[in-house]
């Protein structure tokens, strides 16, 4: 017997502009459907334009009449955030729902962002503080909600503050658990500083659980050729209705978190099935690696300082 889906049911959303990484496929398009099926204006950032394409005609025939748009961003380039933050601010409008979904997750081997950051830590984390970083005036106008995507993988692990580049000794799944911890923490360290700052801006965090996703899928891009016995498993346990989700359902926690009127910044929502790995959107308990707010404000100074943009908005600067 097939297992029902469960469903979170966004409010009406018309005249909000919203961004959402990551919605190409997957997760993240399911997001942006949703978003755009409230009434929403959504923008897909995407580094590949035929992907995006795709995603597109995906919504525009779910729903007829969407107002869905592309835009270029590779979150493992700075140069790419930057000129997606300068397009956008010539845009001029308000961004009031960002939800920074994307991310790259254990390729085989180490690999470096454009930057020289390791790929990882460059994409998950420093791809998506940078962009926060450079639409900060439109999200301030907006008076937007900041959803950052993290993973169950943060709830251990720590930040390799002594190789946080991964040099001396790669382990993907060490490198990705940093990468997501290191972005919770920003996003718990982004609402306390829009509070104390008043910048008008709920920051959220949000896990999708486990579901078969193309986030272990074979991607060449990263090194991997195929996929891993990894996404076979939970495909066969997904397709059972066995513990974790599915595509469709790992996007829920994020669009809570984005647009419930009840989700609440600082906060993390994820599934609340058995092991929080799949089911429907719920508060949870914050992982113990995203308890510290020491941690939380070296990272936050450590990351403005890799990648070069002060968080400062340009009307509280001397």
């Amino acid at each position: 017997m097939p297992r029902r889906t469960p469903e979170f049911t966004p409010p009406d959303l018309t005249g909000r502009r919203a961004v959402v990484t990551g919605a190409s496929d997957g997760v993240g398009l399911g997001i942006a459907a949703r978003l755009a099926a409230a009434g929403a204006e959504v923008i897909l950032p995407v580094r590949n334009p035929a992907k995006g394409e795709a995603a597109l005609t995906t919504i525009r025939e779910a729903h007829p009449g969407a107002n869905v748009s592309l835009r270029e961003l590779d979150l493992s380039s700075l140069e790419s955030v930057a000129a997606l933050g300068e397009k956008l601010g010539a845009e001029g409008a308000p961004i009031h729902l960002l939800i920074n979904n994307a991310g790259v997750m254990t390729p085989p081997d180490r690999q470096t962002t454009a930057d020289g950051f390791e790929l990882q830590f460059g994409t998950n984390h420093l791809g998506h503080v940078a962009l926060v970083a450079r639409l900060l005036p439109l999200l301030r106008a907006g008076h937007a909600r900041v959803t950052s995507q993290i993973s169950v993988a943060a709830a251990r692990g720590h930040i390799n503050w002594d190789d946080l580049n991964w040099e001396r000794s790669y382990d993907g799944m060490a490198a990705y658990r940093q990468s997501k911890i290191a972005f919770g923490l920003f996003g718990l360290e982004l609402e306390r500083r829009s509070r104390a700052g008043g910048w008008g801006i709920t920051s959220t965090l949000s896990h999708p659980g486990v579901a078969a996703t193309n986030l272990l899928g074979a991607r060449p891009e990263v090194g991997r050729d195929r996929q891993t016995v990894g996404r076979r498993i939970i495909g066969a346990m997904s397709r059972r209705g066995i513990l974790v989700g599915t595509a469709r359902s790992a996007g829920l926690p994020a669009l809570y978190a984005a647009v419930a009127p009840q989700a609440q910044g600082g906060r993390l929502y994820g599934p609340s099935g058995p092991g929080n790995l799949g089911g429907a959107p719920a508060e949870q308990k914050l992982y113990t690696p995203l308890t510290d707010t020491g941690e939380a404000r070296r990272i936050w100074d450590t990351s403005e300082k890799l990648i070069g943009v002060p968080f400062t908005p340009a009307t509280e600067r001397p």
